[in-house]
Formats: C-alpha cells, sequence, structure tokens
C-alpha cells in the first residue's frame, strides 16, 4: 500500500498539470486523455524501479519522498527481461494514439518513442553482448563512484541510508554474477587486458584501508559540511562505515576478484566485436544505434580516412606558420610542436589546481559572451572538478554530469589530472567548450529544463545528437573567436582529428579484425598523442564498440543542416534562432532533427518581410 501511494505521488509530480482526480485517471487509464500523460507515465514507471535512478534526478526529496536513497538497484537478470515485455505493452498503448490526433510535437514525440522501441527490440536478443565489468565505466567503479558524486548527505538520515546502501552491495554484486556467468556460457567474455585492468582496479580498492577508501572519506567529508549532523553522531556512523567497508563491501568485491581470477585462463587476445557469437550483426546493430544512420562500418571506416587526411594538411599549415618543421611528416611535426615545455602545467598538487582554476576561468569567459550566438540558455550553474582518484588511471580524459533535477548538484566536468602531460595547454579550452559551455553542459541541462516537453525527450539517450553537438560546440567557439591563437587552433584540430581516427579505428578493429596493437599503432601515428592517452583510447573502444563512432557522424550532421538552413534562409538565418531549433526539442536520432531544421526553414520562409 505504501509503494502503490508513492507511485501515485510521482505520478502526480510527473503530471504537474493536470488537477486532482484527473491525474489519478491519468495515471491508471490504459489511454489517459493526454499524450504525454502516457509518456511521463512509462517514464517515471520505469525510473520508481531504479532508486540510484531517483537519486540521480534528485527531485523526490523536494516532496519529501527519501526511502529510495537507503537502497541500490536491482540488476537481476530476470529483471531485465521483464523490462522487454513491458516495452512491448508500452508500444502497444503508443498506437492507440493515432497521427492524425497528434500535433507536430506530439508526432515528434511518439516519433522519438517509436525510435527507441525498434532499436531496444532489436537489442534483445544481443542484450549480453557486453562487458559490464570493465576498465571505463565498469560496475566495479559505478558504485564508489555513485556513493561519491551522487549521493547527497545534508541530514542523519542520508547518513543512515547511506549505510544501507553499503549493506545491499553483497546483494547487488551477487546479481550481477548471475549475468556475467551467463556472459560466460554463451562466450561473451572480455579481453584478457579488461580483465586485468578490473583486477588491478579491484585489489587497489580492497587493498586500501576503511578508513582512507573513498567510501569513507567522502562520506566524512559530506558530514563535516551537513550542518544538521552533530559530532556524536558523525563518529557512530563513521564507525559503522568503517565496518561495513571491511565486513560487507570489501567482501562482495571479494566475490568479483574470485570470479575474474578464474575467467582470465578463459580470455584471449582477439578485442574486436567480431569474434563474439554474431559479432558482426551485434556491431552492425550498435552503429545504427550510436550513429541513428544506416552508414556502414565500410562507409564509417573510409569517411574517417578521408577526414584524417584533410585535418593533417589543414594542421601542417599551421605548424609551418608557427616555425615547426614539416619536411618529416604529421607526426613529427605534431611531438615538435606539442613538445614545447610552456604548453605544460607543473607535476605537482599546485600545478593540478591550477588547471582546475584555468578550467572555470575559461568556462566563465565563454559563457559570458555567447549572447549573439544563443537566445536560449541553461538554468543550471556548472563546476569543474577532479576525477576521483582512486580510478583516474583507467577513466577518460573528461567527462560532464548532468545537473539533479530539483538544482541541489549542478553540472559537472571531470577532468583526469592523473598525468598532466595529458592535459597541455593548448587543448584545454577545446575540451572545456565540448565537456562545459556551450557543449553538454547547454546541451544537457536546457533538455532538462524544457517545460511542458515529455520525460523522453528531456533525456533521450542519443548519442549523435549528444556527442554530435559537443563537438560542433568546440567549431562553434573557435568560430566566435574563442580560441584566439594558433596553438589553441591546434588544440582545436587535434580533438577533431581525434574524433575522425575513432571511425578508423573503431571500425577497423570490430570490423575489419584489426588487433589492439594495429589500432594503437594507427592512433599514435596519426594522433601523435601520449602513448598512455592512446592506450587508454583504444581500450576504450574495445568495450564500447561503435559508440566512439557518433561524435564526428553526429558533428557534420549538424554542420550540413547548419549549412542548409544558411543556404535555404539567406539574410533571414539567424544563428541564434537555428540553435534554438536543435536545443529546444531535446536529443533525437539524426533524420529526425533534420525534420525539425526542415520545419524551421519553412515556418522562416513563410514569415513576412
Amino acid at each position: 500500500m505504501k509503494k502503490s501511494l508513492k507511485w501515485i505521488g510521482i505520478g502526480t509530480l510527473g503530471l504537474a498539470t493536470l488537477g486532482g482526480g484527473f491525474a489519478a485517471h491519468e495515471w491508471y487509464a490504459d489511454k489517459p486523455f493526454l499524450f504525454r500523460a502516457y509518456l511521463d507515465r512509462a517514464m517515471v514507471k520505469m525510473a520508481f524501479e531504479d532508486p540510484e535512478t531517483l537519486t540521480s534526478l534528485g527531485f523526490l526529496e523536494s516532496v519529501g519522498i527519501t526511502g529510495h536513497n537507503a537502497h541500490l538497484d536491482n540488476v537481476d537478470p530476470a529483471k531485465d527481461q521483464a523490462m522487454f515485455n513491458e516495452l512491448v505493452e508500452f508500444r502497444q498503448g503508443l498506437m492507440q494514439y493515432q497521427n492524425a490526433d497528434l500535433d507536430e510535437n506530439q508526432q515528434l514525440s511518439k516519433d522519438v518513442a517509436l525510435y527507441l522501441l525498434d532499436m531496444l527490440d532489436e537489442f534483445e536478443k544481443y542484450q549480453y553482448h557486453n562487458y559490464p565489468a570493465n576498465q571505463m565505466f565498469g560496475i566495479q567503479s559505478a558504485f564508489p563512484s555513485f556513493m561519491e558524486s551522487t549521493h547527497q548527505v545534508n541530514t542523519l538520515e542520508d547518513a543512515q541510508n547511506y549505510l544501507s546502501r553499503l549493506g545491499e552491495v553483497n546483494r547487488k554484486f551477487g546479481q550481477y554474477l548471475i549475468g556475467l556467468k551467463k556472459r560466460e556460457d554463451m562466450g561473451i567474455i572480455p579481453p584478457r587486458f579488461v580483465i586485468d585492468r578490473v583486477l588491478d582496479e579491484m585489489r587497489g580498492f580492497v587493498g586500501t584501508p576503511a578508513t582512507e577508501n573513498i567510501l569513507y572519506t567522502s562520506l566524512q567529508t559530506k558530514m563535516d559540511k551537513a550542518e544538521d549532523i552533530n559530532d556524536k553522531d558523525k563518529q557512530t556512523i563513521l564507525a559503522k562505515t568503517d565496518a561495513a567497508i571491511r565486513d560487507l563491501v570489501y567482501p562482495a568485491y571479494g566475490l568479483f576478484i574470485d570470479y575474474f581470477d578464474n575467467l582470465k585462463t578463459k580470455a584471449g587476445t582477439d578485442d574486436g566485436y567480431w569474434r563474439l557469437p554474431d559479432g558482426d550483426k551485434a556491431y552492425n546493430l550498435a552503429l545504427r544505434f550510436f550513429t541513428t544512420t544506416h552508414y556502414s562500418a565500410d562507409y564509417i571506416h573510409d569517411l574517417g580516412l578521408s577526414e584524417v587526411a584533410r585535418i593533417h594538411l589543414e594542421m601542417m599549415t599551421i605548424f609551418a606558420s608557427e616555425g615547426v618543421d614539416v619536411s618529416n611528416g604529421y607526426l613529427a611535426a605534431m611531438n615538435e610542436f606539442s613538445a614545447r615545455p610552456e604548453f605544460y602545467y607543473q607535476d605537482s598538487d599546485e600545478g593540478r589546481a591550477q588547471i582546475l582554476k584555468d578550467y572555470q576561468t575559461i568556462l566563465d569567459e565563454i559563457d559570458q559572451g555567447l549572447d549573439e550566438t544563443f537566445n536560449i540558455r541553461p538554468k543550471a550553474g556548472m563546476e569543474v572538478v577532479r576525477i576521483p582518484e582512486f580510478k583516474e588511471k583507467t577513466a577518460p580524459g573528461a567527462y560532464y554530469q548532468g545537473p539533479s533535477l530539483d538544482g541541489s548538484r549542478p553540472g559537472r566536468f571531470f577532468a583526469n589530472l592523473y598525468d598532466v602531460k595529458t592535459t597541455p595547454k593548448y587543448s584545454m579550452r577545446t575540451l572545456a567548450y565540448h565537456e562545459g559551455i556551450p557543449g553538454h553542459h547547454f546541451q544537457v541541462s536546457i533538455a532538462m529544463e524544457l517545460e511542458g516537453m515529455p520525460l523522453i525527450r528531456r533525456f533521450a539517450p542519443f548519442t549523435a545528437y549528444i556527442e554530435g553537438w559537443a563537438l560542433y560546440a568546440e567549431r562553434l567557439a573557435y568560430e566566435q573567436g574563442f580560441q584566439k591563437t594558433p596553438a589553441d587552433n591546434i588544440g582545436r584540430l587535434t580533438d577533431e582529428l581525434l574524433r575522425a581516427v575513432r571511425l578508423v579505428v573503431d571500425t577497423g578493429l570490430h570490423h575489419k579484425k584489426w588487433t589492439r596493437e594495429q589500432a594503437i599503432e594507427y592512433m599514435a601515428n596519426n594522433t601523435g598523442r601520449a602513448e598512455r592517452d592512446v592506450v587508454s583510447e583504444i581500450e576504450r573502444y574495445i568495450v564500447m564498440p561503435g559508440q566512439a563512432t557518433s561524435y564526428k557522424v553526429g558533428m557534420m550532421k549538424i554542420l550540413e543542416l547548419r549549412q542548409k538552413s544558411k543556404d535555404s534562409l539567406g539574410d533571414k538565418f539567424d544563428l541564434r534562432e537555428f540553435h534554438d531549433a536543435v536545443l529546444k526539442n531535446g536529443a533525437m536520432p539524426l533524420d529526425l532533427l533534420e525534420r525539425v531544421i526542415d520545419s524551421y526553414i519553412a515556418a522562416k520562409q513563410a514569415e513576412t518581410t
């Protein structure tokens, strides 16, 4: 009964436009009156099944609902099958709403939902074609990262909920083991290097004294900042946390360590998806999902080769103008340029602190200078923070975390400071624009803040759009004059080059049967990046097939649509209005984005002069 009341409470919150009795009808009816109510109801119900998702969204606390913060997700594989069954029912309900009865925006919402449903339907038979424990975002690092970055501690109840979650780690990890063993039976075993990386990370994690573990130190820091927790309660909670880490969390990690120790004897050194059962079909589906196109692996590979050649030529022109010897080719020129000592910070705590400070300065500067480029701006703030040190070694160079819905947590740009040599000053502006402003922070936060838009449009996971926008944002910042020096432009082109190289190596690994070493060699020779950076990148693509191709494909489509708008509208074209059309509709497949832009063009052409 209590759970049902909570569902109604959440449903009413999600259906904020409705009145009391009418809201109840919308929550329970087979066909709610409002189309948006049907879409939101399904999203809210699915979110409510995952307490960690609810914590991340951060909107229930404002209405006094906090019980979910005491629990971890149920990851029993049987729950996944139930989800696929629920999606079949969701589709049947969706088709009750006839296209003729929907306005343009509702039709777009329906098409977005149908696209996702179609993809999920195809993914069902490949749902185990992944590596849940991996060196990038694996389940072994996701838990402490979630507790450190997302679980808020402002009251004693919050701290007790934190302890409760520590007590559920063994249950959750045991459920993950069921899925891992099923994959093993199917012949879906991670490459040997993935297992070695995961084991190293987990052994380092459990080898840390409990009172020095991030689960303990982050809770201690949060409670020190909480005014409503007295010293006695803090000490009691910390003592229980110490015991929970030693007696509950570390033994749970021991389950994984024992399992992967045994599994590594079965692991090989072939790294591409092609080696898995039906791996070629699974990879083609991954390319479709991440690019939202029907581009073949061969087409994407050839596109990458062409773009690499184009960007090399542009960079070589700049190198020559900067006095760099270009007679020995791109790699030698890039190495000469990047070796200049003025591009690097001191390898010290002070140097790392300065990197974070300089990132914030870069973001503040561009945030104040975009009035001529954007009408719409996010309400949520953002901050630059360091990636937690326990996972820096295998983490990407940076990533973005969106703000909470209730505004209690800003958007965050996480920077990897493990090796300062991977953060040359000439690349910092481009990275800040991509992860922060006007990249991910603008796109993600604006989508979350869209009023009257169904949740599926505010949180849609279309990578080509999302990453394509962030890469477009790098180019846009350059066009608007924020990368003022030739070195800054080299930084921009270096990052665009990386995205072009990704087209080549991702398809090389998973379609053309390249080895890990071949891919590393190609990337090293064609980017000039530090060896550690190159290895980390290639190993990322191995455990995330297809994802790396989305950036360049998405960026090129947005640029194509911008040029189409300019050509069609001439003097009527307004860059701010183009950005409105792109951002105010949420993430979507690229063909639907083109439909949105075509509508924008038609509406502008219809305006009287």
